[in-house]
């Protein structure tokens, strides 16, 4: 997969790019990351990149033509078709469906932000679609680019050493489920013991303790995510059982 990310800072973007995950996808060859700056396709001897807003107010707004300039080279870098994502708080909440979809492209171009945003008319003649974060506001769209680099990296095959890391994760699988508790070595410690279920070596039990939790985590945690009427009567049973065993001992 090639991510092209027009900032005013690929070097955060480059630097991000080479830990964890996304480093070792690199490394094998699964992801191509390259960094666009605006500034480099600025006229004049300031390359400025902005300018005050019409209507007055405070800030500064990213002006067409630089940005026009850097997002042709991009596009250009790669016959691959592209969609020109912005990162804005005004976009489509990301969700771990929509990274499941980008996922699965060969390419896409990350439009980073700042100041107080990018003039409407490129934004209205070159973006996609918007995507955001969550309801808030941050300095630029670096880090939204960063997220989503690193949330469809780690989908793509080969990305992770277990396979089955990703379908385990949170919101994967049909029901979009929390993830269930983990826990590692020692088994005792002060501040509690690890279940008994994950000691006995019996993998169906195993298994079946971990939908249960996960099934409970999520009703108590994010009950919008669980629609109840369309879990399986296995689904229903172990949930009314997690919710009758908390209702008599709520201490974790």
């Amino acid at each position: 997969m090639r991510i092209d990310v027009v900032t005013l800072f690929p070097e955060f973007m480059a630097q991000s790019a080479a830990l964890g995950v996304v480093g070792r996808a690199a490394e094998r060859g699964l992801l191509e990351l390259h960094g666009w700056n605006p500034r480099d396709y600025a006229e004049g001897n300031y390359r400025r990149v902005d300018d005050r807003p019409f209507g007055g107010g405070p800030g500064m707004v990213m002006l067409i033509e630089p940005l026009r300039a850097c997002l042709a080279a991009a596009k250009a870098a790669d016959p691959a078709p592209a969609p020109v994502i912005y990162l804005s708080p005004q976009g489509t909440p990301l969700t771990q469906a929509k990274v499941r979809e980008l996922a699965a492209l060969p390419r896409m171009i990350l439009l980073c932000g700042r100041y107080e945003g990018i003039d409407e008319r490129f934004l209205e003649a070159e973006v996609t679609e918007e995507i955001s974060l969550g309801d808030y506001v941050l300095s630029g769209g670096e880090l939204g680019a960063a997220v989503i680099v690193d949330a469809v990296t780690r989908l793509q095959e080969g990305a992770l050493g277990d396979a089955e890391s990703a379908a385990q994760d949170s919101f994967e699988g049909p029901q979009g489920l929390l993830d269930c508790p983990h826990y590692s070595h020692p088994a005792q410690h002060e501040w509690g013991t690890v279940p008994d279920v994950l000691r006995s070596g019996n993998h169906a039990a195993i298994a079946r303790w971990r939908r249960q939790q996960s099934l409970l985590r999520t009703a108590l945690r994010r009950p919008d995510l669980l629609d109840e009427g369309q879990l399986s009567k296995a689904d229903r049973v172990l949930l009314e059982q997690a919710r009758q065993a908390v209702a008599k001992d709520p201490t974790p």
